[in-house]
């Protein structure tokens, strides 16, 4: 190989390697990296369109049937039976309101479910009743005077 070809393909590497390591480090943010001449990527709209999407993408139960407390060690637990229009109902689930934190005393809850891809039978009340439960602990419950299971179309409370 000549002197030229060797400095031609040394300069072509070390170019490589420039514009690789300004790729992926702090500095791809900064004005220097040519990933960002011509309208590179936005970083804090990607940030703002990740926050807006939703946290929970289930549905809140269509009605809630039930809500009970029965007591246990060291706590209650919580059981809610809720009816959807149809069968076939999965991943229901009770999700604390304000962070699990009681508000002016009250305890609140979603009762929330993923209701099915395909169109399923209606059949009878008692086929389709979804239950789920949640344990409290006493140090939960503290100062809570009621607690409040939110559906799509009503909500029931009951004392701990």
């Amino acid at each position: 190989m000549t002197k030229s070809v060797v400095k031609s393909v040394s300069v072509a590497l070390s170019a490589c390697l420039f514009l690789t390591a300004c790729g992926g480090s702090a500095s791809s943010l900064s004005s220097a990296n040519p990933f960002n001449w011509f309208g590179g990527k936005n970083r804090a709209a990607e940030a703002a369109t990740t926050a807006e999407l939703p946290t929970d993408p289930r549905a809140l139960i269509p009605q809630i049937t039930d809500v009970k407390t029965e007591r246990a060690t060291g706590g209650v637990i919580l059981r809610v039976t809720g009816l959807p229009a149809q069968q076939g109902w999965s991943q229901a689930a009770l999700v604390p309101q304000n962070e699990g934190i009681a508000r002016d005393g009250v305890l609140s809850f979603e009762f929330r479910a993923l209701p099915p891809r395909v169109r399923t039978l209606t059949s009878t009340p008692q086929s389709r009743e979804v239950v789920v439960a949640t344990f409290l602990s006493d140090s939960q419950l503290s100062g809570v005077r009621s607690i409040q299971v939110l559906g799509a179309s009503r909500s029931l409370s009951v004392r701990p």
